[in-house]
This record gives C-alpha cells, sequence and structure tokens, in this order.
C-alpha cells in the first residue's frame, strides 16, 4: 500500500499570526496527507531538521512578514546541504508576484497568495509529489 504524502507545515521567523497555516494543515490532512505542524517562531534550521526527522516529502511556509526573500532562499540552500533536493518547498501568505517568480525561478514551487483555494494547494502539493518522489 503506498503511503500518504506527508507534508511539514512551518512558520518560520519573528511572524506570529499562524490562523492561515493551521487552515492549510487542517486541508491537507482532510485532503488524507500526513501533516506535521511546527508552531510559530521557527529557524529555517528547524523546519529542514524537522523535515529531514520527518521523512516529508513537502514544506508548506506560511509567511506574512517580509521575509520571503531571505527565509525561502535559506531553506532551499539547508535542504540542497543536506541531500534533499527531492523535497517540495512551497508556501503561501503576503508576496509580491515579481517575488514570487524570482523565487520559482531559484527552485522554490508554486506559491500561494492569500485566499487560494485549500484545494488547489492539496491537488499541486499531491501531484508534484505523485512526480517527482518515488515511493
Amino acid at each position: 500500500m503506498k503511503r500518504p504524502v506527508r507534508v511539514l507545515v512551518a512558520k518560520v521567523g519573528l511572524d506570529g499570526h499562524d490562523r492561515g497555516a493551521k487552515v492549510i494543515a487542517t486541508a491537507l490532512r482532510d485532503a488524507g496527507m500526513e501533516v506535521i505542524y511546527t508552531g510559530l517562531r521557527q529557524t529555517p534550521e528547524m523546519v529542514v531538521n524537522a523535515a529531514l526527522q520527518e521523512d516529508v516529502d513537502a514544506i508548506g511556509i506560511s509567511i506574512l512578514s517580509g521575509a520571503h526573500m531571505t527565509v525561502f532562499p535559506k531553506v532551499m540552500a539547508i535542504l540542497k546541504e543536506k541531500g534533499m533536493d527531492d523535497v517540495l518547498v512551497t508556501g503561501g501568505g503576503i508576496i509580491p508576484e515579481d517575488d514570487m517568480k524570482t523565487l520559482n525561478e531559484m527552485g522554490v514551487g508554486k506559491l500561494f497568495a492569500p485566499g487560494a483555494a485549500t484545494a488547489d494547494i492539496a491537488v499541486y502539493i499531491s501531484d508534484w509529489v505523485a512526480a517527482h518522489r518515488n515511493f
């Protein structure tokens, strides 16, 4: 039997608003995924270490603080250092479209703006994992 997709939902930095992250975590769980929620005020290192320990297929970062151009590249670099290049990094929050494009060019997956349908996020993660992970 195929195991469920495993997703780590993370809040990085000093951003203290986690309602959206909790909504996404619940929606992904309702879609049949195993979800690990890190809680608030995580560092990029903490997120990647948790992803490694939990053997996740994807990391979803919720960010509203404006630090997305620091947080996402740092997470990507640490994943690469640890040989975890096959883990999807996706996320959402308040991220300008030009920054989304730049982050996508750096290898970050699709980023979702506030109000995105949770079903679309779940389908995106499921489809990406099916296409890129072997299990």
